[in-house]
């Protein structure tokens, strides 16, 4: 258990006025206990008060000598019950975002007189500042993404003058060369997207086989000791048309106004606009579609977002991407992606390869 962390979220509980805070996503259990706990449809809940803090998970994942208390549930138990006697009477009680609603229902049910508010705030806001163990896993997963970008761009030009190179192959291949690296778990399905494919931002891969004249976007990234990785590069196979060559300088160009904007004090909405303006400025705004990034860490999108609505500011110890893109259906697309770290002079790019 990492008491420095369960302190902050015990201080932040009592700003938000919560009597309990029940956490239930694997990822931010993970963030206090160091356990990976991925319990399916059964419930894993870790209840916080002010002076006590208590794990319930099922009786199927047992914990080697764990460090707090622990109720292990059998299937025939109702552990909602259960759960519910653990909270004092008349609480606010604060609930995971994402707990599915066939536990919180039940819990309302035994809870009548309790007040039930949306409680992650209390987790988020302390892993959004990163330490110094959590930024050193950071760099060491994207050091490692950095290395299987340059190998998989080597192999896609090794292989595509077979004429039989498709985006699965490719796909594969990201996978392999992870695995080689000890990463068994990768931050999200990679995406490759050859052609006209590019200029759908989530493709999901298929057998198109990469020809000559194809723009290539490949999205990418590896979770290593428990922290992820993510990285987008965009390139042509062939000689580049003007058009092509005008969107990625422009797409580049976002990327590194953005990344320039970076530094303490500055709001992420502003991020977003130092990125988009370079885009509607050069006549293709309506084809940036999505926010300029996302924060990242233990999940490859963790809070807060890059977007035009955010409310957060830049604080040291802050991780997040920079990735704008402009997507031109049935011709192609082009994203350039990088996470960031912020510094406190300014920003740390923690992916190095070129782009």
């Amino acid at each position: 258990m990492n008491l420095d962390r369960l302190s902050k979220i015990r201080i932040k509980m009592n700003q938000l006025s919560f009597d309990h805070l029940i956490v239930t996503s694997t990822d931010a259990i993970f963030y206090l206990l160091g356990e990976e706990i991925h319990p399916g449809e059964r419930l894993l809940a870790l209840l916080i008060s002010q002076d006590e803090t208590k794990l319930f998970v099922s009786a199927l994942f047992p914990i080697d000598n764990p460090q707090y208390p622990v109720y292990y549930f059998k299937d025939e138990e109702d552990i909602i019950k259960i759960l519910a006697k653990e909270i004092k009477p008349q609480t606010i009680i604060g609930i995971d975002k994402f707990w599915p609603s066939q536990f919180l229902l039940k819990l309302m049910k035994e809870l009548p007189n309790h007040q039930f508010e949306i409680g992650s705030e209390a987790v988020d806001a302390i892993r959004l500042l990163k330490d110094g163990e959590e930024i050193k896993r950071m760099r060491t997963a994207s050091e490692i993404n950095d290395r299987i970008m340059d190998e998989i761009i080597a192999y896609i030009y090794e292989e595509a003058p077979k004429g039989n190179l498709t985006e699965i192959q490719v796909q594969k291949k990201i996978k392999t060369l992870n695995e080689g690296y000890g990463i068994y778990e990768l931050s999200f399905t990679p995406s490759v997207s050859f052609g006209k494919n590019g200029a759908e931002p989530h493709h999901d891969c298929d057998d198109t086989v990469l020809k000559k004249g194809m723009a290539v976007v490949i999205d990418m990234g590896g979770r290593k000791k428990g922290y992820c990785s993510d990285m987008t590069r965009s390139f042509y196979y062939g000689d580049a048309t003007d058009k092509y060559k005008e969107v990625y300088e422009l797409v580049l160009k976002a990327n590194m106004a953005a990344i320039k904007a970076v530094k303490p004090g500055v709001k992420l909405s502003e991020i977003d606009y130092a990125a988009r303006q370079v885009i509607e400025n050069g006549g293709y705004g309506e084809f940036f579609t999505h926010r300029t990034g996302h924060g990242i860490g233990i999940n490859v999108h963790e809070f807060p977002d890059v977007s035009m609505i955010s409310e957060s500011t830049c604080e040291p110890g802050m991780l997040f991407s920079i990735e704008p893109g402009i997507y031109l259906l049935g011709e192609f697309g082009v994203r350039i992606e990088d996470i960031v770290l912020v510094t406190e002079e300014g920003c740390e790019v923690l992916n190095s390869v070129r782009k």
